[in-house]
């Protein structure tokens, strides 16, 4: 299984406002923290903010905050919204036919093994990702200020 980038980008977003705590953050500047184009993050930020992870607030003064404390942020949770197909096998995907999918166990196995996977990040929050042991280096290596 691989992550898509644009789910990468938004875990970024969300450990950067993270590190940010009540700071308001713009696109601008998490682009250029990461390295990474802004038309690529609006669109990540704009499904973040419809999935209530991030609020968004428009024009001066505005910005983004995260909607809920980092403890509260379940990777799993957030993999699994921001995936557009975690159908690893044409067959465990809504339009996949395979002729052999009325014996086959493979899904079984591959569906158990995804469940595993999405459930390991669910034991994993924002918080621990921007722990105090990791926190500074993280703001220097983005050059983010103390929140």
């Amino acid at each position: 299984m691989r992550v898509t980038r644009y789910t990468d980008y938004g875990l970024r977003v969300l450990m950067y406002l993270a590190l940010q705590g009540q700071r308001r953050s713009t696109i601008r500047e998490i682009s250029e923290a990461f390295g990474i184009s802004r038309n690529h993050l609006m669109k990540v930020v704009q499904q973040l903010a419809a999935l209530g992870y991030v609020n968004a607030v428009r024009g001066v003064g505005g910005g983004l905050l995260l909607a809920r404390p980092p403890g509260q942020v379940r990777l799993g949770e957030v993999l699994v919204d921001m995936e557009p197909d975690l159908g690893l096998v044409e067959c465990m995907r809504p339009e996949g036919t395979c002729v052999i999918s009325p014996v086959c166990r493979l899904s079984g196995a591959l569906d158990e093994a995804l469940k595993s996977f999405v459930d390991t990040l669910n034991r994993h929050t924002l918080a621990d990702l921007v722990e105090p042991a990791v926190a500074d280096r993280l703001r220097l290596l983005l050059k983010v200020d103390s929140g």
